[in-house]
């Protein structure tokens, strides 16, 4: 089937041959542009796709970058490392030939990064791609990238050379030595009592924390967060009138502002708790499966030097996946444990993303049970169409809040593995542990 394209006046083949792009029959409620009927000129267009790990939102972003003659800016703070690729969940080599990823394989794991360059790297990526006639589509389910991403980040100083110097000698004997509350202590008494709630060996946080005092004579917080503001005005929009979390009418509208550097298009894809968490025992067996897993790629960590939970990308791999931090640390336990509690830790992940996108209101929630074609075709229609509302239809809208009935189902469930059912099925990874046994735990 051949599309125009939306971005460029051309037209691209689309692989989804059932996709209709019809334009009629579509429900609008709300506001959904940045900018009055008054504006001079229209904003450029931004597709922003977040869901919980195991929804479905790299495929859906993929097919839409077909569509769309778009390009993916991924939003993922572990993708951005070279060689965790199981961990992540990385579109494949053949995908990104397809469509263009940015963000991806940016860094190695010894390198920080932070919220602060991602908001750098991605918007310049945005700019990029559309200054080359195409659309960008940024995916992934960090929340906090995108939430920097959209309303902005704080205008905090640039520390010197000579600060950040300064700063590296005061900390360098403390980090060299381990000594990590110490250092705490000294970043606190420097003005930042908030350092203490700091992930513990967040050195690079910790280092920047300190960077600003002596840049600024305030601490990080001291410094207006942009989402903050606009929160602040969403808030007080809906205290003048009440408003159901599910109901048909989205409140997106209301936290749109002209403030906002583009026009963003918005959308959580989620499905039900139980349907989410059996996706999320799939994953965890396939990340297990091959000479390639994700073992392997925990296993690599260690042998260059990354300990668990000593910088971004063993944190990162830890609470993603429990790859560096878990399982190297766990060998001695039984196998049948360690795989059960890497669906529950990733679980947990998924239920944390959910929470934290419930109050960003600037996000559409679809139904990630729903058919991909019709799918794609609610997102597509709604970024071509020039008016200023739009609302999700109640067949396509997921609910944002877990009922009574759905409760007891997730208590009620118990993981059934593909896989690994029997222990013989996990003879051969039950032998690479005890393999790389002696040598790893040395390392630790």
């Amino acid at each position: 089937m051949i599309i125009g394209s939306a971005a460029c006046g051309g037209v691209r083949t689309c692989s989804l041959s059932s996709v209709k792009l019809g334009r009629s029959r579509r429900l609008f409620a709300t506001k959904c542009s940045a900018a009055g009927p008054t504006r001079k000129k229209e904003k450029e267009k931004v597709v922003v796709i977040s869901g919980p790990t195991g929804a479905g939102k790299t495929r859906l972003a993929l097919e839409l970058a077909k569509l769309l003659n778009g390009e993916i800016i991924s939003a993922d703070s572990v993708q951005v490392y070279r060689g965790l690729d199981v961990g992540s969940a990385k579109p494949s080599p053949s995908d990104r030939k397809v469509v263009p990823h940015h963000l991806i394989d940016i860094l190695h794991p010894s390198e920080e990064y932070s919220v602060g360059q991602f908001f750098e790297d991605a918007r310049q990526a945005t700019r990029s791609i559309l200054d080359s006639g195409r659309v960008p589509i940024v995916t992934g389910g960090t929340g906090l990238y995108l939430r920097w991403f959209i309303y902005g980040k704080p205008d905090v100083p640039k520390a010197s050379y000579e600060v950040a110097a300064e700063v590296y000698s005061e900390l360098a004997d403390l980090q060299k030595n381990e000594d990590w509350d110490a250092a705490v202590q000294l970043v606190v008494k420097a003005g930042d009592p908030k350092a203490q709630f700091l992930a513990a060996n967040d050195w690079y946080r910790l280092r920047r924390s300190l960077e600003i005092i002596k840049s600024s004579g305030a601490p990080p917080s001291a410094f207006q967060v942009p989402y903050d503001s606009f929160r602040k005005q969403h808030d007080s929009t809906e205290a003048n009138g009440s408003h159901d979390i599910n109901s048909s009418v989205d409140v997106v509208g209301d936290v749109k502002s002209k403030d906002l550097e583009y026009d963003f298009y918005c959308f959580f894809l989620s499905s039900q708790r139980l349907e989410l968490y059996k996706s999320i025992s799939y994953r965890c067996e396939d990340m297990l499966l091959g000479d390639d897993g994700i073992l392997t790629e925990a296993r690599w960590l260690l042998d260059i030097g990354l300990l668990p939970n000593s910088n971004s990308a063993t944190r990162a791999i830890g609470y993603r996946q429990k790859a560096s931090r878990y399982y190297i640390s766990c060998q001695s336990c039984p196998y049948e444990y360690i795989l059960s509690m890497d669906i529950v830790c990733l679980g947990n992940f998924a239920k944390r993303q959910l929470t934290w996108f419930r109050n960003e209101k600037i996000y559409h929630w679809l139904d990630a049970s729903k058919p991909l074609d019709k799918v794609l075709n609610f997102i597509y229609n709604a970024y071509l169409d020039k008016s200023e509302t739009l609302v999700v239809p109640e067949w396509l809208k997921m609910r944002k809040d877990t009922n009574h009935r759905e409760a007891s189902l997730l208590k009620a469930y118990r993981t059934r593995n593909r896989h690994f059912v029997r222990r013989e099925d996990c003879s051969e990874i039950l032998e690479w542990i005890r393999k790389t046994q002696c040598e790893t735990m040395s390392k630790v």
